[in-house]
């Protein structure tokens, strides 16, 4: 009896809270808004698979090149402060 009863509080609470967004409009914004977005996707161009890989291929690199050039800037700075000290 006593989770009917919690069951039935948070119905009116999630009811309570559709009716006032249902009633002030905002279903209605959130529902232009979807469409409105799903319109604009159906108007993106899409990649080929030939564009994703190169993309791709050229992130790989570029993460590796930053990765590496992180790597040598560290190396350097600890020899200066082993030197220094």
């Amino acid at each position: 009896m006593k989770d009917l009863i919690y069951l039935g509080f948070w119905v009116l609470v999630v009811g309570g809270i559709f009716a006032v967004l249902w009633y002030k409009g905002y279903l209605m914004q959130l529902a232009n808004y979807v469409g409105e977005t799903k319109e604009e996707l159906r108007k993106c161009t899409w990649p080929t698979i030939e564009e994703l890989k190169g993309s791709t291929v050229a992130v790989i690199i570029t993460t590796l090149l930053i990765g590496l050039f992180t790597v040598v800037v560290d190396l350097v700075i600890v020899r200066l402060v082993g030197f220094i000290t």
